[in-house]
């Protein structure tokens, strides 16, 4: 009876596992994507305000259109007797002519699109590189783990080896001892490994944009396809920038808005009828209508359009700065990161090369070791400088990865970009 007791529980256990194992979400790189669209606030707040740019032109062109009001009025006097006054119409306005400010002050509003436009780009783009690291931080934990696993087993091989020679006294204490604590070491490392994975997946979690935590891995590699060999020409990618065509439209946006601040001097010239009847008792009867022109231009207002054509050419010349820093700032970050993933890429072929050194070296020492051959002192550094190399040659395959996702960032490249 108790062993079928304890038959249940070992399976009740077992299945357990298995469902949370199986309950656990695996993601790919493209899965990731298509949640971040859908749900990262931040792409959710520029999409939103491209919307309010485009609402803002609408509300500017509407000044070119005809201006019509309708009113109804009742209206009681009282001097020597009581008087009842009613009235309702129709009136409107019209602009003809304003020296262009108003088709400048349009421009200026399609700039501010183009503006809001390539920052939701812009947004895309940083959501990109965020989103992307953080899969990488997942994808390289989970490796670590993996990793740990190994070296606490290369660790504890070593510490038998070690304890036995001891016992029979062909090793002294302080081998043991440091046997002892590289093992301590081995072990505490992979309970980090596993305290950095569930970090990684609630960094993973922020940059999709969900709402709510639950334990997740990536499916993925540790391929570098944007491998840019051959450095491309910079100038002409740098025109597809993002930062460099948001400083762009904000310097057409302040150009027409300078010709705006212009069009002030010159006068303003509108057109206007109405149609109404009034009368003293409801409903009126009596017609009245009205037709015309106005003419208005500023005589003095105390410099106040002069301030305002000063200030228009320094937002202008301002932008006109900020264009030309942005260009620079962006040839010069796509050649850094180029020039940074050309040497990750190198750096994973080194370190492979190394890995596969220290292995073949540890194979040799071990057995030479376990023979006698090498004194411990030797040999650990051998082992020591396999741990280290594949720990290295993990980083280096996970620098490479993020080196690539800089890359693509300062080219511009958006949540869309396939690789």
């Amino acid at each position: 009876m108790n062993k079928f007791i304890k038959f249940f529980i070992i399976l009740l256990f077992l299945s357990f596992f298995l469902y949370n194992a199986s309950a656990e979400e695996i993601l790919t790189w493209q899965d990731c994507i298509k949640e971040a669209q859908k749900n990262h606030p931040d792409l959710i707040s520029a999409q939103e305000n491209v919307k309010e740019s485009q609402a803002s032109e609408k509300i500017t062109a509407s000044t070119i259109y005809p201006q019509v009001d309708a009113s109804v009025d009742a209206s009681r006097t009282k001097t020597t007797k009581i008087t009842n006054t009613y009235t309702y119409g129709v009136s409107g306005t019209q602009l003809l002519f304003d020296g262009f400010k108003t088709d400048n002050d349009i421009k200026s509003a399609s700039e501010n699109i183009k503006y809001a436009q390539q920052g939701y780009r812009f947004t895309s783009s940083e959501v990109r590189l965020n989103l992307r690291t953080a899969f990488i931080n997942l994808l390289k934990a989970q490796e670590l783990m993996y990793v740990a696993e190994e070296i606490v087993k290369i660790r504890r091989d070593s510490l038998v080896l070690i304890s036995l020679r001891y016992q029979s006294g062909l090793e002294h204490k302080g081998a043991l001892l440091t046997a002892e604590a590289n093992s301590a070491e081995a072990n505490f490392e992979l309970s980090q490994a596993k305290r950095d994975v569930e970090l990684a997946q609630r960094q993973l979690t922020k940059e999709m944009g969900r709402k709510e935590f639950a334990p997740m891995s990536v499916k993925g590699d540790f391929t570098v396809r944007d491998t840019a060999k051959e450095i491309p020409d910079l100038e002409a990618l740098v025109k597809n920038n993002p930062s460099l065509l948001q400083a762009a439209a904000k310097k057409n946006a302040a150009a027409f808005s300078l010709k705006s601040a212009y069009a002030n001097f010159v006068p303003k010239v509108s057109g206007g009828a109405g149609a109404s009847k009034t009368n003293s008792h409801w409903p009126p009867e009596n017609n009245q209508w009205n037709l015309g022109l106005s003419l208005t231009m500023p005589i003095l207002e105390g410099g106040l359009r002069l301030a305002q054509i000063s200030q228009a050419q320094a937002v202008y010349k301002q932008a006109e700065a900020d264009e030309r820093s942005a260009r620079d700032s962006a040839v010069v970050g796509l050649e850094k990161m180029w020039v940074a993933l050309q040497d990750a890429i190198e750096t994973v072929d080194v370190q492979s090369k190394s890995l596969e050194a220290a292995e073949e070296r540890s194979k040799i020492a071990e057995a030479q070791y376990s023979t006698g051959f090498i004194a411990f002192d030797n040999w650990i550094i051998i082992e020591n400088d396999l741990v280290n190399a594949k720990k290295t040659f993990l980083n280096a395959r996970a620098n490479a990865l993020l080196a690539e996702a800089n890359w693509i960032q300062a080219k511009g490249e958006t949540l869309e970009y396939a690789e």
